[in-house]
């Protein structure tokens, strides 16, 4: 498997009001968005062409939603990406950055 063009730990991914995981991962390899338990099991994968990848109009900085094979989830990232070598999520903006040049969009 190659290496992560992309890679969150500890997002909060939730489906409409309900909270899958507090402590998840969302992760782009391979040409795929998949968002993964803390366990590292899958709550869903998808081609990184068909993701949608967006900001919410009125949310904090840290949040980004997510619609894949139709459904949306809401990822609770950090509000700023982490000093160089510090642990933490990066910013919601540079997900949303990363899916789009990973699907070939510009970035």
């Amino acid at each position: 498997m190659a290496e992560p063009e992309f890679t969150a730990t500890g997002v909060r991914i939730g489906k409409r009001l309900r909270s899958l995981t507090r402590a998840g991962e969302v992760r782009i390899s391979d040409g795929r968005l998949r968002l993964l338990t803390s366990y590292g099991s899958v709550i869903d994968s998808a081609p990184v062409q068909t993701v949608r990848a967006s900001k919410p109009w009125f949310a904090p900085e840290d949040r980004a939603l997510a619609d894949l094979n139709g459904t949306r989830y809401s990822l609770t990232l950090g509000e700023h990406d982490p000093a160089p070598g510090q642990p933490g999520p990066p910013s919601a903006r540079r997900f949303i950055e990363a899916v789009r040049r990973a699907a070939g969009r510009g970035g």
